[in-house]
């Protein structure tokens, strides 16, 4: 592929639903369900969609990530204990190195995207 084509991100592809691993859950056992619309020839920048049931786990990203809430009521604490409540249009980006909690208190859809840094060489 071209990689100067441009991509349409129209119908969703099938799912892939998954659970958390034990060691981030803080409250519950969400379901998570991601609709992964584009990944680079690089693996390191990504756009799609993601829905997760209410729950609370910790989270440490080593990625940057802009969002856009769809629907649902989620709140994102950072380490610090300032807590942000987020729900349908609001728009935020957690960047790399952001550790803390999400809580997702109404089932929350996002539309995301991601870049991940490559590694450095060792």
């Amino acid at each position: 592929m071209n990689p100067a084509t441009l991509i349409r991100l129209e119908a969703l592809p099938q799912p892939e639903t998954y659970h958390l691993p034990p060691e981030k859950l803080i409250e519950g056992d969400p379901l998570q369900t991601l609709w992964m619309q584009y990944t680079d020839p690089t693996q390191q920048f990504f756009v799609g969609v993601w829905r997760s049931d209410p729950g609370t786990w910790r989270i440490a990203y080593t990625e940057h990530e802009v969002c856009q809430l769809l629907e649902g009521r989620s709140i994102v604490t950072d380490a610090e204990g300032r807590a942000h409540t987020l729900g349908p249009g609001d728009h935020f980006v957690i960047p790399r190195g952001f550790v803390g909690t999400w809580q997702v208190v109404e089932t929350t859809t996002k539309r995301f995207v991601i870049y991940e840094a490559a590694a450095a060489p060792a």
